[in-house]
């Protein structure tokens, strides 16, 4: 869908990325599947956290009551969030292909990479409110499920709100990781196995053969056990460095979508 306005300004050559994410903003708020995708979101991960707690029990013994993080546990919904929103940010692109909308999307905003640009701070930016108040609300319905011998982690302890700050970033980065592979392949089934692949598939199969040497830089060990952790791992990446990894992937695929869709016809 296309405003008048916006279209009116591209035809005059009066467009900038203003106009571009209104339009885009436009479109997606009006696609029933996006309320949908991000309502199982909230709810999803928000149940998976609260039945994660219901069940995490006291740890016994020195050595598990040192590494114990309850932090990580009620922030087992992720795996599920970064699922859904990252076939969610593939549509945001794919869709458009599959419908023959690209076209209208081009006419109104000729530049390819703005265009893409658009679609990704309007996707990126909704993804991120949506996913750092899902993780906030999963993290205090979480800990109020938690039994009364366990300890209860408290957003005043040491690394516990970064854990739940990032946990909620790394939505939007999957969010705008999608839109690249989108980009990238203009296709909804092979992008969304290329995501899976990449998030699930490819690091499960290194952790099996190297441990986590490798399987560490990939997102989804990232997330699991640098960012949404308040008792460090060992073997993987600090917090910090695994956010910085995760903008140099998010960077790198926006990048090559964007190249890729300059080059290709509509």
């Amino acid at each position: 869908m296309i405003t008048a306005t916006t279209y009116a300004l591209a035809r005059s050559g009066h467009y900038g990325l203003r106009q571009a994410a209104r339009m885009e903003w436009i479109k997606l708020r009006s696609l029933r599947s996006t309320t949908y995708a991000l309502l199982l979101t909230v709810v999803g991960m928000i149940a998976m956290g609260v039945v994660t707690m219901a069940n995490t029990q006291a740890p016994r013994g020195a050595e598990k009551i040192a590494s114990f993080d309850p932090t990580n546990n009620v922030l087992a919904g992720v795996a599920l969030g970064q699922l859904i929103i990252g076939a969610l940010g593939v549509l945001v692109v794919t869709g458009e292909y599959s419908s023959g909308t690209i076209r209208s999307t081009l006419a109104a905003v000729p530049n390819r990479r703005l265009a893409l640009t658009a679609k990704a701070a309007v996707f990126g930016g909704l993804a991120l409110v949506i996913g750092e108040v899902v993780t906030f609300v999963t993290f205090l319905a979480g800990r109020a499920a938690l039994a009364a011998d366990v300890p209860h982690p408290s957003l005043g302890d040491p690394d516990v709100l970064r854990a739940v700050l990032l946990s909620g970033a790394y939505l939007a980065f999957v969010g705008l990781m999608g839109i690249g592979i989108g980009a990238i392949t203009r296709h909804t089934a092979s992008a969304i196995g290329a995501l899976v692949g990449f998030l699930f598939v490819l690091p499960l199969l290194l952790a099996g053969f190297t441990g986590t040497t490798i399987a560490k830089f990939f997102p989804t060990i990232i997330a699991g056990n640098s960012l949404s952790v308040s008792v460090p791992v060992s073997d993987v990446l600090s917090p910090w460095a695994g956010f910085a990894v995760l903008c140099l992937y998010t960077a790198a695929l926006l990048a090559v979508g964007g190249r890729l869709l300059v080059r290709r016809d509509a």
